[in-house]
């Protein structure tokens, strides 16, 4: 529950508030996108106006709810509506919300499927969540992009009787996993879905591509709306940043196309598959001059 005694003074004036015990992970920034922005001053969130439309609170309920250490709140309405979470963000993939702190709240999906539901990484566990899931057919799959995003997998695999993928390399982020990915190579967990190693962020980080043309990423790639490109994280490279470079080169080589990118962290975003590959393109091209230089 946000701490009103804590509410961060840069917000703007009204009931809907970030207190100051926000961690600058990004999350309710992205569900409620002018709505909430960075503090230049600080870096960490606030709003920058109040919701003035029936959508907007829906919006900031989502951030209510998204915020990995509960610092978004409202100064007399505690309890969020029924429904916020999953939120359909169409094709099949429901953002989940709940984001656990123990991944710096990174986002999770769930893609409903008739050949058996997808989870992509895995929100903290609550029982809110149970039920939605429930409805909307299950999980069978759990698939885990790298260990920094592992979350509640573990329970959820457990509640739904899911299995549970990861690569070898960041194994021990889950012991639990029912299945392993080993090498670069891409392997099919199922009908329709694509796991592409691609070492860099972490050893053992994977790329979901599903159906196609959805694109889940982890933390090995973003949109970067302000430059309306591509981007990866230099500064959250723990692996290899060379290793990242030839695997986002090998991706694009790879035929493998995508018109909806969803992400862990950073920003999600939709385009046409052929301009998608070429921003991907151009992302490899720029990555090798990226230094890190002292802040």
């Amino acid at each position: 529950m946000a701490r009103l005694d804590q509410r961060h003074p840069a917000g703007a004036p009204g009931p809907w508030f970030v207190d100051s015990r926000c961690i600058d992970c990004d999350a309710a920034r992205h569900v409620a996108p002018g709505l909430i922005a960075r503090n230049p001053s600080d870096g960490v969130s606030v709003f920058t106006r109040q919701p003035a439309t029936a959508e907007e609170v829906a919006m900031a309920w989502r951030a209510v709810l998204v915020c990995p250490t509960r610092s978004v709140g409202h100064v007399s309405e505690r309890q969020p509506p029924p429904g916020v979470y999953p939120h359909d963000l169409g094709d099949g993939v429901h953002r989940l919300g709940h984001n656990a702190s123990d991944s710096f709240g990174a986002h999770s999906y769930l893609v409903v499927r008739d050949d058996g539901n997808l989870m992509i990484d895995a929100p903290r566990w609550t029982r809110q969540l149970v039920e939605p899931i429930e409805a909307l057919g299950g999980i069978a799959h759990v698939l885990l992009t790298h260990r920094d995003d592992v979350a509640d997998a573990d329970r959820y695999a457990e509640r739904f009787d899911a299995r549970v993928w990861i690569h070898a390399d960041d194994r021990a982020a889950a012991p639990y996993a029912t299945d392993v990915i080993d090498g670069t190579e891409p392997v099919e967990p199922t009908e329709g879905v694509v796991a592409v190693p691609v070492p860099g962020h972490t050893k053992g980080s994977v790329l979901y591509h599903v159906d196609g043309r959805l694109l889940f990423s982890g933390d090995s790639l973003a949109w970067d709306p302000r430059r309306e490109q591509l981007t990866a994280f230099r500064r959250a490279c723990w692996f290899s940043w060379d290793a990242q470079t030839a695997s986002l080169d090998r991706f694009a080589r790879s035929g493998l196309r995508f018109d909806r990118l969803f992400c862990g962290h950073g920003w999600s975003h939709d385009a046409p598959a052929e301009r998608f590959h070429d921003h991907l393109v151009d992302l490899v091209a720029r990555m090798p001059s990226w230094r890190l230089t002292r802040r």
